[in-house]
């Protein structure tokens, strides 16, 4: 006679708000885990240096790094060294995302272009670009052109390398559709990839913007007398921390409305894509 085995009780997912995988998340939580990331590193830095337990030399107070970015805006005319940085990391962006762009696109798409592009991309992103400065100072002086040229060299090839990943993870399925309603190699790449990637190139610039930012300490390093990165050189050199943290503290503003501008960019120009909080 047959025994019958006991039923196995079924194992429901408990639910959970916190652990959410791509579910709905509490706007209210979301700003409150926000807020809790960026005052934490303020708690403890406003220990550390109120208490003492770190020397100013070292870890100026809060206060007296706004006390330091107060006196560098009304006397030392901080706003022409930030309009010299936005305006060298801009050159040097657009410059790489006019260039990196194209290229990635042909590389995604053509085999050929792949064949042609991948062995110098794939080599020379690996260079650091500080080891380059010498050479951009012999070809190109030590003016502005030197130091857009050290932002530019050090994004072009990850925009283009993000690029091409981003044509590739386009389905064949939809190539071979077009194909099969009657579109041309030019139709294909015009009206479908070129469309389906937007959303992609706006991520890679909006990631690869922080990559401008990283390199521009580094251009202006270049004879420059002007520029956030040149005034954070200068203020290390006579100890000024305070003044430092503040330039510092400025990009990483600039940076975070940046950020925000392209997140906003995105949704206007690809309401069709995945929608994304902001």
């Amino acid at each position: 006679m047959l025994k019958t085995l006991p039923a196995t009780p079924k194992r429901y997912l408990k639910p959970s708000v916190f652990w959410s995988i791509r579910q709905g998340f509490p706007r209210w939580l979301a700003l409150l885990l926000s807020a809790t990331a960026l005052i934490t590193p303020l708690v403890i830095w406003s220990f550390l240096s109120f208490s003492g337990r770190v020397e100013a030399m070292f870890l100026p107070t809060p206060t007296a790094v706004l006390q330091a970015g107060v006196q560098m805006l009304l006397q030392e005319n901080l706003i022409k060294d930030i309009w010299a940085s936005c305006w060298r990391v801009f050159l040097g962006f657009f410059s790489a995302a006019i260039v990196g762009i194209p290229i990635g696109i042909a590389m995604g798409t053509f085999h050929s272009m792949e064949s042609l592009f991948s062995p110098l991309v794939g080599t020379v992103r690996y260079m650091p670009v500080a080891a380059f400065v010498p050479l951009i100072i012999l070809w190109a002086g030590l003016d502005e052109p030197a130091r857009v040229i050290i932002i530019f060299l050090g994004i072009v090839f990850y925009n283009a390398i993000m690029v091409a990943d981003a044509v590739k993870f386009i389905p064949n399925e939809l190539l071979n559709v077009a194909y099969t309603l009657g579109a041309s190699r030019f139709d294909v790449l015009t009206r479908v990839i070129m469309p389906a990637i937007v959303p992609s190139v706006i991520d890679t610039l909006r990631v690869n913007v922080s990559g401008a930012w990283n390199f521009l300490v580094i251009a202006e390093l270049v004879a420059a007398d002007s520029g956030l990165g040149f005034r954070i050189v200068q203020s290390q050199r006579f100890l000024q921390t305070d003044k430092v943290l503040f330039a510092i503290a400025l990009i990483g503003l600039i940076g975070l409305l940046t950020d925000y501008s392209f997140a906003l960019l995105q949704k206007w120009v690809t309401p069709w894509a995945e929608e994304r909080q902001v």
